[in-house]
């Protein structure tokens, strides 16, 4: 434990060592808060991640500080055989914006082997970075392992529909990018959810509409 300590330690001295407070006032600005921000670029990060192993409970102790940083160095920290669905949920709990979701999607959530239940689970949750996750989770896994069988499909597609009407801002923007990269996989799929939203061409419902324009705009492009 006192070695993980010292890697803890090490990771907070090299995050000091590259603070920038330009990008961290602009992250406030832009409404990304955290108790705590370097500040530090995306490519710094990636570059310390690659000094250290990947290793489980180095990963589980960054995540549980309250420190932008060490929350998406733990996502890249994080093994994968180790992290078992019960901890993911833990995390998905814990994500409280949309840069921490969309980068722990990316570095650790699509590459779990239980991803794609996972995520249908996440997207059936009523808490919204939850969803968030179970959105850009399935993004994820339509452009790296291609479309879904049939059954899947058919849930995804309510899901997806219902948080584009329904959502919060976020929930709604990250369910308009899965349904993007479905449509994007196969004509069938694309014209597939132009039948479901066929019925919002001349909604004066401002959401109805902005589906409505989505899928036409995706169709267009085929």
């Amino acid at each position: 434990m006192s070695d993980i300590k010292e890697q803890l330690q090490d990771i907070k001295t090299q995050l000091r060592l590259s603070m920038n407070g330009v990008v961290s006032q602009s992250m406030r600005e832009k409404g990304l808060h955290y108790k705590l921000n370097f500040g530090v670029e995306l490519a710094r990060m990636k570059e310390i991640a690659s000094r250290f192993e990947k290793e489980h409970q180095l990963a589980q102790a960054l995540w549980k500080e309250d420190i932008r940083e060490c929350k998406i160095l733990a996502g890249m920290l994080q093994p994968i055989e180790s992290f078992y669905p019960e901890i993911a949920d833990i995390w998905v709990e814990n994500i409280q914006n949309m840069e921490i979701a969309e980068l722990t999607s990316m570095n650790l959530f699509q590459h779990l082997p239980y991803a794609p239940a996972k995520s249908f689970q996440w997207i059936a949750s009523e808490e919204e970075y939850i969803q968030v996750c179970g959105f850009l989770t399935i993004a994820r896994l339509l452009t790296k392992k291609g479309d879904m069988n049939d059954r899947a499909a058919s849930e995804f597609l309510d899901q997806a529909i219902c948080a584009v009407l329904s959502g919060t801002y976020h929930v709604r923007n990250s369910a308009i990018t899965a349904l993007r990269k479905f449509m994007n996989h196969s004509q069938e799929n694309a014209f597939r959810v132009c039948r479901l939203t066929d019925k919002y061409a001349d909604s004066i419902n401002e959401k109805e509409q902005l589906l409505y324009s989505v899928v036409k705009e995706e169709v267009e492009n085929w």
